[in-house]
């Protein structure tokens, strides 16, 4: 029977496979990380993913629902925080909101093992976006909250205790007050605007779905002339995920706006955190924006009225519940909806 010679590298051989390979992995690795803002060598987060004792087990355990973008998972995160304080029971989060919070925020709520999730004979327990009285009654030593829940009725009461969640890593204060200083510039003194513009997919939702309008140029101006009386030095820093209308219909000719954002809505946390660091806020629509305002604290401009009085919008949002009494309302123009006569 034949059998085939055995092959036999050379050393040197060897050698350049393994440092062929080993470059290889190094860069596959630098390729996976580059969609993260900040460098995965800065970043130091304690593993909460610990398997709870059996007297915690007993006492019973809350969660919530990990679905949507920034704004949404700071609003679950929150309302579990606050619901769970009131129901005296221990709050869990998931590993995906973990993992989505914990780049950002110095966050404390320990995180359900994996393992763990189905293991639990969990109540669902379905939330709409404003406290109801009933929710202070919730019963069930295992609950799991599901909805999109993000308003400040929720957890105002305990204002303190939800910035101190949300309180940023020191890298991410860094690197944004870094930002920040560079485009003061030689300015002796400074007031920060934020301004948030959301657009993508609601661009195409608010006008053929939900019966309203995103903020257009004409809002955007009112907003920052109002900013521009009140404070002769602010600067108006902007993100938003679709830059270039904002580059089109921004009038930057006077010098005190910067495009700061980069509109990656796979990382949001850079945009986020530099509106947050600033002194003041001119959000549109949206968790995101209402979220930077409540950190950032000051005066807030949102859009108000963005949708005609029957959209289904309504039914599942209320204005009251999201904007704070006294943040300061701009009617939206919704002629761009109506009839053409």
């Amino acid at each position: 029977m034949y059998l085939p010679e055995r092959r036999l590298f050379s050393r040197p051989t060897l050698v350049i496979c393994l440092v062929f390979f080993s470059l290889l992995s190094v860069s596959t690795f630098l390729h996976l990380q580059k969609n993260n803002y900040y460098p995965w060598w800065r970043i130091s987060i304690k593993n909460t993913s610990t398997l709870p004792d059996h007297e915690h087990l007993d006492r019973g355990m809350w969660t919530v629902n990990s679905i949507g973008r920034l704004g949404n998972q700071m609003g679950e995160y929150a309302t579990l925080y606050a619901l769970a304080k009131v129901s005296g029971h221990q709050a869990y989060i998931l590993p995906a909101m973990h993992q989505y919070l914990a780049t950002i925020f110095k966050i404390s709520l320990p995180v359900i093992p994996s393992r763990l999730v189905d293991q639990i004979p969990w109540k669902i327990y379905q939330l709409h976006n404003w406290m109801s009285e009933e929710y202070r009654h919730i019963q069930g030593k295992y609950v799991w909250l599901t909805g999109y829940p993000y308003s400040y009725t929720f957890y105002h009461h305990i204002h303190q205790e939800i910035l101190q969640e949300f309180t940023f890593h020191d890298y991410v204060k860094e690197d944004t007050n870094q930002y920040l200083l560079q485009l003061r510039g030689q300015r002796k003194e400074v007031t920060y605007i934020g301004v948030h513009v959301r657009r993508g997919d609601y661009v195409y939702l608010m006008p053929y779905f939900l019966k309203g309008v995103v903020a257009d140029k004409g809002y955007l101006e009112k907003a920052m002339n109002y900013f521009r009386e009140k404070y002769h030095d602010a600067i108006f820093v902007v993100v938003s995920n679709g830059m270039d209308w904002c580059k089109q219909n921004i009038d930057a000719s006077r010098g005190d706006v910067y495009f700061a954002g980069d509109g990656r809505e796979s990382s949001p946390g850079r945009d986020f955190a530099l509106i947050a660091h600033c002194n003041h806020t001119i959000m549109t629509i949206g968790s995101y924006g209402m979220w930077a305002s409540y950190l950032a604290g000051g005066e807030t401009i949102y859009l108000a009225n963005y949708t005609l009085p029957g959209s289904f919008h309504l039914k599942v949002f209320k204005p009251s519940a999201v904007f704070l009494p006294e943040w300061i309302g701009i009617p939206a123009d919704l002629s761009p909806l109506l009839p053409k006569s």
